[in-house]
């Protein structure tokens, strides 16, 4: 059964548009409500934590989800701005029966979303969001005065995630003698990831720390690097640091101003670990994971698997193989002995642990990895355009992968929001991969 409101991260839009709309949203806390109440044990009220990024809109979204929540009868704990992965960690660490995260994670201030993790700091399975999508079709009503749902503030969750974090870092090691830049794009983490490596020792510069509601993501963190690496070079910091608004993301930035992306960091985390002694089955990328990094893990004995863009698939990957590691290049990578979802802060301590464990820079880490030049074409096609039984474009892709030799390849993806064809074309030669890219991208009829 088709999902008609969920999508891969939640429920997201633009605010003031359904179903970004504080009626949805109170009919959804409502709805949500009632699934969990169905499945409260037998020691009382089913509680649910909320959480926020620094959108604006998160004040009205947060009152109408409360209010929701309370008609069915949940008590809600509240939290203020606090990291996606924080509201994961906090749900699970209190018994808690769900968290919910209001936020649209690196897009602009103007959108935003809804999105739940489970009793267990996961991300709700498919079936459940049908059952909330189910009671979303029926009235809302509201249960007697007796039974409404109470709300009180959670006012140590900042210390608790913060001491989180730290401790996923080895007690052994600290930072002291290293100079980093924490861009937190004006988001989530703003009071907090400054603290989390300072606490370590660290010396830190922060940018990106006073969000006004409007500025989230605008020219600063993860998706708009420019400002970190600008400021690390400023600084002669020894690293940056970026996040994205609800701080799920990380790429990182050496003292020459490199950008490193989350494929890059994948494997050094994974080549970490293989180095301590620790077992490294198998590491899960997405569809769009360099082929580089898939090649250097297959040369260390690591298998690879790729799931569909969007971390839920590959965490359903992950738990599919039993393996800890995957990750996009976008910067979510997870770490399933350290946390249940991508977390932005605790991914960054694993690459300095790497750093400090071996005593190399990022650039030494990451030698035997050079990544191959990705030519990305978006053609915007023609509706009813069936492009996976058009035979031009299928032996197009032959010709393309004969071309290549087993040296690269092609990847073609429909977007999922809009009538978009995307061509990918991966290989060491740049100009052989645009030029294979255009050729079957040509081949698309345009709107």
């Amino acid at each position: 059964m088709t999902r008609q409101y969920f999508g891969t991260d939640g429920i997201r839009g633009e605010v003031g548009k359904f179903p970004i709309v504080p009626d949805f949203v109170m009919r959804l806390g409502y709805a949500a409500g009632q699934v969990l109440a169905k499945s409260a044990d037998a020691h009382g009220k089913p509680t649910v934590l909320i959480g926020k990024d620094t959108r604006v809109s998160g004040y009205l979204l947060e009152a109408a989800l409360e209010a929701g929540f309370s008609a069915a009868g949940v008590d809600v704990m509240l939290c203020g701005p606090m990291p996606t992965p924080a509201i994961a960690y906090l749900t699970r660490a209190l018994r808690l029966s769900a968290g919910v995260v209001i936020s649209a994670s690196h897009n602009p201030y103007h959108d935003n979303g809804i999105k739940f993790f489970s009793a267990n700091g996961d991300k709700l399975d498919d079936a459940v969001e049908l059952q909330i999508e189910a009671a979303l079709a029926e009235p809302m009503s509201c249960v007697d005065s007796a039974h409404l749902g109470k709300a009180k503030r959670l006012d140590d969750a900042t210390g608790r995630y913060i001491e989180f974090c730290k401790s996923t870092f080895p007690n052994h090691l600290n930072l002291h003698g290293l100079k980093v830049v924490v861009d937190c794009a004006h988001g989530a983490a703003y009071h907090i990831a400054p603290h989390v490596f300072h606490e370590l020792g660290a010396e830190v510069v922060a940018i990106g720390v006073h969000p006004n509601g409007k500025n989230i993501n605008d020219k600063v963190g993860a998706t708009s690097p420019q400002a970190l690496i600008e400021k690390v070079k400023e600084e002669g910091a020894d690293l940056g640091i970026a996040l994205d608004g609800d701080a799920d993301r990380l790429q990182l930035v050496d003292r020459s101003g490199r950008l490193f992306n989350g494929d890059e960091l994948l494997y050094l985390i994974a080549m970490a670990r293989k180095r301590a002694g620790e077992t490294v089955q198998g590491v899960v990328g997405t569809l769009m994971t360099n082929l580089a990094v898939e090649k250097a893990l297959f040369a260390e004995g690591i298998e690879f698997q790729r799931a569909k863009v969007g971390d839920r698939y590959v965490l359903e990957q992950l738990k599919e193989k039993g393996w800890v590691l995957g990750g996009e290049g976008s910067g979510h990578l997870i770490c399933l002995d350290k946390h249940t979802t991508g977390d932005g802060i605790v991914a960054a301590l694993q690459v300095l642990s790497a750093m400090k464990q071996t005593n190399k820079t990022l650039e030494q880490l990451l030698e035997k990895v050079k990544l191959f030049p990705q030519t990305l074409v978006n053609v915007r096609y023609q509706k009813g355009y069936e492009w996976q039984s058009d035979e031009r474009m299928k032996n197009a892709v032959k010709l393309a992968e004969k071309e290549l030799n087993g040296a690269g390849r092609v990847l073609i993806r429909a977007s999922g929001t809009e009538p978009l064809l995307r061509v990918m074309v991966e290989t060491k030669d740049g100009a052989v991969a645009m030029s294979a890219a255009k050729s079957i991208a040509d081949l698309v009829p345009t709107a």
